[in-house]
């Protein structure tokens, strides 16, 4: 079988975004506040768009909840998708509250019926459902058929909430395998991207805190974008929200599959070097975050590791004893004093946007 690589995939369509059919793959996060908290609500969605989040999805538990949604759509701007478990009629009120997209499981929302109500209705108002299959609760007959949790027990999970879906006519579907466990989640993305052109939303879920969750998120994700797997990303963090969009923007850059302006690269300093190259990449990054031309910068420690080395990037420094070199894309261009260096280099940025 050929792997269905994200150029292949169906397209779906998300209010005003594409996803699938080799699309820019969207970053995704979730909201932590009650949903129907309106203004909070609004508040950090508009925080996270403004921080690079492409689609933002909120929990409805409640049929308050789902009446929210329709107060939250006018404040913000970009796709909002409902998470819905085990109440279809959640789903039907998400629907007419105005959602964009729904995250089910068709198999734990209700009965046949319910499940035939949310599709038509969802077929009525022109709304996509992602199909949210998680390691952490796949049905026990499959555990019991498959011996345990594994990539195929969670290939059969999909199957059979696809085939309830296709059964009724409705192929607007998107699909995530979830797992905690990396090399689990990377073979059951692969395993579903031999056997299915749905587009498929990546995660890591549960990932961790900050650090590690960070690690564990882009060693997983990147794996799997890698083999041309995905169209749309979320990094689960236990942390604020927008240090999910920070990862997830970093790990597409690092793939070349998205720019997001400026990169650094810097060198990990070693004996030759003679100025303060940590807390000088940090200043240049911090003082740069903000640009939104795609600019490679260079912040190097000596000249073994300077023009040379760095040559791909658009501009750059490289350190000596109480001096450095400033150059643009591997010549050099200028020798300024250290105390210099900062000042210099944001000259020679700002006249490069």
């Amino acid at each position: 079988m050929i792997l269905c690589k994200r150029e292949n995939t169906r397209i779906i369509h998300v209010k005003d975004r594409l996803i699938g059919g080799g699309n820019p793959i969207l970053i995704q996060s979730m909201t932590n506040t009650k949903t129907e908290n309106i203004e909070a609500t609004i508040n950090q969605i508009l925080a996270l768009e403004e921080a690079g989040c492409e689609v933002v999805r909120v929990t409805i538990p409640s049929a308050e909840a789902a009446r929210s949604i329709e107060k939250i759509i006018s404040h913000i701007h970009i796709p909002l998708v409902a998470d819905i478990h085990f109440d279809y009629k959640l789903a039907l009120l998400a629907i007419e509250n105005g959602i964009n997209k729904l995250r089910i499981n068709p198999g734990n929302i209700g009965s046949r019926a319910g499940v035939e109500q949310v599709v038509e209705k969802a077929k009525q108002y022109k709304v996509p459902i992602r199909i949210g299959v998680n390691s952490g609760s796949i049905e026990k007959s499959i555990l019991k058929e498959y011996g345990g949790v594994n990539a195929l027990a969670m290939l059969e999970s999909a199957k059979r909430h696809i085939d309830i879906l296709e059964a009724l006519e409705f192929y607007d579907i998107v699909i995530s395998l979830k797992a905690s466990h990396v090399p689990l989640a990377i073979d059951a993305y692969t395993t579903f991207a031999y056997h299915y052109n749905y587009p498929i939303h990546v995660g890591i879920t549960e990932a961790g805190t900050l650090y590690k969750g960070t690690i564990k998120s882009s060693v997983g994700i990147g794996a799997i974008l890698s083999q041309g797997i995905g169209d749309t990303i979320r990094v689960s963090l236990a942390d604020d929200p927008i240090k999910e969009i920070e990862c997830a923007k970093y790990i597409l850059q690092s793939l070349e599959l998205r720019k997001f302006g400026v990169e650094i690269i810097a060198c990990p300093t070693c004996g030759r070097t003679e100025v303060n190259l940590i807390e000088l990449a940090k200043r240049i990054e911090e003082s740069t975050k903000d640009i939104k031309t795609n600019l490679k910068i260079a912040v190097m420690g000596c000249i073994v590791n300077g023009p040379g080395e760095a040559r791909e990037a658009d501009i750059g420094i490289a350190g000596g004893k109480n001096e450095g070199l400033i150059f643009k894309k591997g010549q050099i261009i200028k020798k300024v004093k250290e105390e210099e260096l900062f000042d210099a280099l944001m000259k020679e940025i700002r006249d490069m946007q």
